[in-house]
């Protein structure tokens, strides 16, 4: 898992620059609020039928304890596009449409569920684990804001993971899962994709153009 962990640990930083970014030019507007919750609710919606899939999958059979989380687990994230449209409906903000990037996502891991499913995997460490270490600056930013409260910020304390903290679970069922070298290799793919997909959702999120966003130059 080391190397999946360094990929999150990666995806964190380049997250924590985003939302530095954020603060510096304007902060948590409304309408990147609304963006936010656009974005999840479309990114979120049906994503049982991944989770659901994995765990019918073949190669789950000898994957101790993985099948059992991935069912509570689809079951427990089934209804979070429904949260995400509550808190835009409590916001009086409409639904803004699917963007191109969350259709690429759904139109690629569709593509590879059934071949290379720990590649959804690697993808799902990213994106469970990708806001820890970075609750100082969230804190700031929903904090400087005139119109959040807590009827429009229910999705966002969810995600939080102090109340589902599926992304340790995750972590916990792959350490136990019996992986072999090309399982590994696919979950290091999907956490690649997972990264540089996210940051280009989180940079529609600040700017409302479908392009990256370039934070830095090494």
């Amino acid at each position: 898992m080391k190397p999946v962990i360094k990929i999150v640990d990666g995806a964190k930083e380049d997250l924590r620059k985003m939302l530095e970014l954020c603060l510096s030019t304007g902060g948590l507007t409304k309408e990147r609020y609304q963006r936010f919750l656009s974005m999840q609710y479309h990114l979120t919606k049906g994503v049982q039928k991944h989770f659901f899939a994995l765990a019918g999958h073949p190669e789950m059979a000898k994957c101790k304890g993985m099948r059992d989380f991935l069912i509570r687990f689809a079951i427990e994230e089934e209804n979070h596009y429904l949260i995400a449209k509550k808190d835009l409906e409590n916001m009086k903000s409409p639904m803004l449409e699917n963007t191109l990037d969350v259709q690429l996502w759904w139109a690629f891991f569709d593509k590879f569920i059934h071949d290379k499913p720990f590649m959804r995997l690697g993808a799902t460490c990213v994106l469970e684990n990708i806001s820890d270490g970075n609750g100082d600056l969230i804190g700031r930013l929903t904090s400087e804001t005139g119109f959040l409260n807590a009827r429009n910020t229910r999705f966002l304390v969810i995600h939080q993971h102090e109340e589902l903290p599926h992304g340790d679970q995750l972590y916990e069922a792959l350490e136990k899962a019996d992986l072999d070298e090309k399982h590994v290799a696919d979950l290091l793919r999907g956490a690649e994709v997972g990264r540089v997909m996210y940051l280009r959702f989180f940079s529609w999120v600040l700017t409302g153009k479908e392009v990256c966003m370039v934070t830095q130059i090494d």
